[in-house]
């Protein structure tokens, strides 16, 4: 059996990597939910340190912005909604 492949995708070398502090500001909410959002691979994120070590967590701007988009709902229409006659 084979791991499934997952595409990376790379970092611009321009782009910001947010503190769990400043990815909490940029959500508006508390620290704690990027910290589960790392800790579930829900996100992408980079560690910084040593190979084995537990090391700083940075989570580029991007990754926010694609987790946003994720879950982007669009508004439903009068032509959407289902009327009983």
């Amino acid at each position: 059996m084979s791991k499934a492949t997952r595409q990376v995708l790379p970092i611009n070398p321009g782009e910001r990597l947010l503190t769990i502090a400043e990815a909490a500001e940029y959500l508006n909410t508390s620290a704690r939910f990027p910290r589960r959002l790392v800790a579930e691979r829900r996100i992408r994120f980079v560690r910084l340190g040593e190979p084995g070590k537990r090391g700083h967590i940075r989570i580029p701007e991007s990754a926010l912005r694609e987790y946003v988009s994720a879950g982007l709902v669009e508004p439903m229409t009068s032509a959407d909604v289902w009327r009983a006659a």
